[in-house]
C-alpha cells in the first residue's frame, strides 16, 4: 500500500502529498514566519489550481506542515500559536469570502 508521501491530493495536475509538503517546506526555509496558501504552493510548481477542489486539503498540508516544522525547528510555543492562529484566522476569512462569491453566483444565474 502506498505511504502518505505517495497519496494523491490534485488530481487535475497530478500532485502528491509529498510534493506539496516538499515545496511547503523550501518556502519555510527561505521565511520560516511566510503567510504559505495554497496559489504559492502551486506558482512554486510552476502549476495552477485548476478545478480548486483540492485547496482545502492543500490548506490542511500547509498547516500540518508548517506545525512540525516549526517544532523541529524549536520555535517557542508563543510563536507557533501566534503564527497558526493568524494563519487559521486568514484560511477562515477566504472560505467565508469564497462562500459568499459561490451564493453571488447562484443568485446572478
Amino acid at each position: 500500500m502506498f505511504g502518505n508521501e505517495d497519496v494523491l491530493v490534485c488530481s487535475c495536475n497530478y500532485i502528491t502529498d509529498k510534493e506539496i509538503r516538499e515545496v511547503i517546506t523550501n518556502l519555510l526555509d527561505e521565511d520560516c514566519w511566510q503567510l504559505i496558501v495554497p496559489a504559492k504552493v502551486y506558482h512554486a510548481m510552476e502549476k495552477r489550481g485548476r478545478c480548486c477542489g483540492c485547496f482545502p486539503n492543500v490548506v490542511d498540508i500547509i498547516i500540518q506542515t508548517t506545525e512540525e516544522y516549526h517544532a523541529r525547528r524549536h520555535s517557542t510555543e508563543a510563536e507557533i500559536f501566534d503564527f497558526m492562529s493568524r494563519l487559521k484566522q486568514f484560511h477562515e476569512e477566504n472560505r467565508r469570502a469564497d462562500i459568499e462569491r459561490r451564493q453571488k453566483g447562484h443568485r446572478a444565474a
